[in-house]
């Protein structure tokens, strides 16, 4: 079983760092939180870190978030981020930005030994048959950096600008994206680095563009019991003289449907997600040389993870294309003891909430239905998640065919 309370930060916080609590949300005063932590897992061996957030970072709607740790291995994380800042004139408008760095002295990953090298210069085209990943023990040295540019649609939530917009919708939800949700389009810069001591002949970095339609007609974003969001992102990398190019791109739905209240809970929701991703350039290229526009395994199309496919580790599944079906039924208990518990009395912990996971999906190197669904992959798990200060902790733990894993993130899955 692995343990991961670090593996959150290849996502960062896509939600406002705000809490749901309206009254405490009103105030123009910053807000500096900080929680200390210490864990152990197989990768990091015993960890020593700490997070701080301070909320209302210069602008009501903005935060800042630091995350920093070291180990015992003398591996370390740091993870920097500030989010949803608007510049003058520019109501419509969020920019945010993160960058991350790390180094694992015991690093998992998985290397595809088959493929090997194509993941840059493939030498013979796919045949269609996922090849199985190798788990490898390594030093691991990775860094992202990411500029998020959204620009907020002026219609639905977005009609008064992009800031009020992170605010909980309190009117009813439709299903018409002029009148209801907030519809937007971000594009974002990014910058990806992995080196694996060992494995030089991989590919080690990317450097590209994401652009991504969004439309979130969630009621709430942390804690959403109804609506849903839609989202469409394409991903490309324009290449360079030591790196190919490729396209990716992703298409997620989620559906959220109320089951009202219980004599034990105060909501119930059932939660469902579609993930379908795909890398049309997988088979083009230079069949004289071999070379084809595939992305590194470490910013393309995979399953495993905190987020998809829990019960297998980050990154396990890697290819062309990829789908996932994934349900939640979420359970928040009338019952509310956290408050009362040491050092949790320290913060504003809002709610708690039970999970009941399953998800089924798969890797393949064709995107076809048929493909797409031969020995599918499942995950079955349970989890508890809670706001602190404005922020969603989950754990969860899942199991799979191959045994299970224990996820310490923050946001909820979708």
């Amino acid at each position: 079983m692995l343990v991961s309370a670090a593996a959150w930060s290849t996502q960062g916080i896509d939600e406002p760092v705000e809490s749901t609590d309206r009254e405490r949300s009103q105030s123009l005063k910053s807000e500096f939180i900080a929680v200390p932590f210490i864990f152990s897992t197989e990768t990091l061996s015993t960890a020593v870190g700490g997070a701080g957030v301070l909320k209302h970072a210069g602008q009501m709607q903005a935060s800042v978030l630091a995350v920093g740790l070291g180990s015992a291995n003398d591996s370390w994380v740091t993870y920097l981020a500030a989010n949803s800042y608007q510049l003058p004139k520019l109501e419509q408008w969020l920019f945010s930005a993160e960058f991350y760095r790390a180094s694992y002295k015991q690093g998992i990953y998985f290397i595809d030994t088959d493929r090997g090298e194509s993941m840059l210069t493939a030498n013979q085209p796919s045949s269609g048959q996922l090849t199985e990943t190798e788990r490898v023990i390594t030093l691991g040295d990775e860094s992202y950096a990411k500029l998020h540019m959204k620009y907020v649609l002026p219609w639905g939530r977005g009609v008064n600008g992009a800031a009020k917009s992170l605010v909980p919708a309190t009117e009813a939800l439709s299903w018409n994206p002029l009148t209801s949700g907030v519809s937007s389009l971000t594009v974002s810069p990014f910058y990806r680095m992995q080196q694996l001591q060992g494995y030089d002949y991989l590919p080690d970095e990317s450097q590209g563009v994401a652009l991504q339609l969004g439309w979130d007609n969630r009621d709430n974003g942390k804690n959403s019991t109804q609506g849903g969001q839609t989202r469409l992102t394409l991903t490309r990398d324009f290449g360079s003289a030591s790196r190919s190019s490729w396209t990716t791109w992703e298409f997620e739905q989620s559906l959220f449907l109320s089951l009202g209240q219980s004599d034990w809970f105060a909501k119930q929701v059932l939660a469902f997600n579609l993930y379908l991703a795909d890398t049309p350039t997988w088979q083009s290229g230079n069949l004289d040389t071999g070379e084809y526009h595939r992305p590194p395994s470490f910013v393309g199309v995979s399953l495993g993870g905190f987020n998809k496919l829990r019960g297998y580790a980050g990154q396990q599944f890697v290819g062309r294309s990829a789908v996932l079906y994934s349900a939640e039924y979420r359970m928040q208990p009338k019952w509310q003891p956290l408050t009362t518990l040491p050092l949790f009395n320290l913060y504003h912990i809002p709610w708690w909430q039970w999970t009941l996971f399953a998800e089924t999906g798969q890797v393949s190197d064709e995107f076809t239905v048929e493909s797409l669904h031969q020995d599918m992959k499942w995950t079955l798990g349970a989890g508890v998640r809670f706001e602190v200060e404005g922020v969603v902790v989950r754990t969860d733990f899942a199991v799979s065919e191959q045994g299970g894993q224990f996820w310490v993130m923050v946001n909820q899955p979708f």
